[in-house]
């Protein structure tokens, strides 16, 4: 059984979750750097110790974070302002983002 507001939640969440990624990879807001042939973590981000370091799990985690935060407020916007939230901006945000992420990562594409 889950809460009337759950939908509410699923798509402010779906949405700024991935304007979120897209904006911390952009500037590097990572929450942690993870080096893995040190195989340890770096909070916020560090520098490459000894190999590459990854920050993609912390974009994750910063884009996961305030996804949270945004749809945990939404379920407390009033409903009557939640009811013109059409669903399909759920898949249409990620899509557009996924286009974006092709854009400024094409210079790994084409060589």
């Amino acid at each position: 059984m889950s809460s009337p507001r759950f939908p509410v939640f699923a798509i402010v969440f779906a949405v700024v979750y991935t304007v979120a990624y897209l904006i911390a990879m952009e500037k590097n807001y990572a929450l942690f750097t993870y080096h893995p042939a040190l195989e340890e973590f770096g909070l916020l981000v560090e520098r490459p110790k000894e190999g590459p370091a990854m920050y993609w799990y912390g974009w994750m985690a910063t884009a996961g974070i305030v996804a949270l935060v945004a749809g945990l407020v939404a379920c407390f916007v009033p409903e009557r302002v939640t009811k013109r939230l059409w669903s399909g901006w759920s898949w249409a945000v990620p899509v557009a983002v996924m286009f974006v992420l092709g854009y400024l990562l094409r210079g790994y594409f084409i060589r």
